[in-house]
């Protein structure tokens, strides 16, 4: 009986943890926490806009990018800029490669910098978030839920990052859209889509080979 009763609690377990997701869902720090510690890797599509507030305060669109991201953990991602040219990052986890197929260059620099480059790391990096950032329930706007971050003042690294403030709207324990804000007025809206987590990734999509003829730059 004592045997059945562990069972039991075991099987118990077993449903509460696969529920878990559903448990905190109105939460959007708690849904954070949950994308970070459970979606290993992932797979999507991104919208990338950059807005500029005029003098009435609406948004002007000044550029827009599309492209694909991967990611697995711990600190390995690729952003690729597909539309309207052709960029792509790729971190390994040591480092992270910035490639400009136009400019025929890719920069190498540290992985412990890929947090104050790209938004990508925010979300998908080996560092917990609230590391670097002072972070805050914000309400709900439509169908999403968010949180905003505020890097942390006495943070050693966190003056690099180039944002004020970073709004992250999460649904079904995915983030769903980004709001990136630095101090000059600059915002950048990006949007996540077609997200799949926990798929078979080969770390051969980490791994950055410039092509024949590129121009290397290794930053310390």
């Amino acid at each position: 009986m004592n045997m059945l009763n562990k069972i039991y609690q075991w099987a118990i377990f077993l449903v509460l943890m696969s529920n878990h997701a559903s448990v905190f869902a109105s939460d959007a720090v708690e849904q954070l926490k949950i994308f970070s510690k459970f979606a290993k890797n992932a797979s999507g599509d991104f919208v990338q806009q950059q807005v500029i507030m005029n003098s009435e305060g609406k948004p002007r669109l000044l550029k827009e990018l599309s492209g694909h991201f991967l990611f697995s953990r711990p600190g390995k991602f690729m952003w690729e800029v597909e539309q309207p040219y052709q960029q792509k990052m790729v971190a390994d986890g040591k480092q992270l490669a910035m490639y400009d197929k136009d400019l025929n260059q890719v920069t190498y620099r540290p992985a412990t910098q890929a947090l104050a480059t790209t938004p990508a790391a925010i979300l998908f990096g080996d560092t917990a978030v609230d590391v670097y950032f002072d972070i805050t329930l914000a309400g709900k706007k439509g169908d999403l839920t968010w949180l905003e971050l505020t890097p942390k003042v006495n943070k050693s690294g966190a003056s690099d990052i180039p944002y004020s403030k970073i709004g992250i709207g999460m649904m079904n324990n995915l983030p769903q859209a980004m709001e990136l804000r630095d101090n000059f007025g600059n915002v950048v809206l990006l949007t996540l889509s077609h997200i799949k987590t926990n798929i078979p990734i080969s770390s051969s999509e980490f791994i950055f080979k410039p092509p024949p003829g590129t121009d290397i730059v290794k930053l310390p």
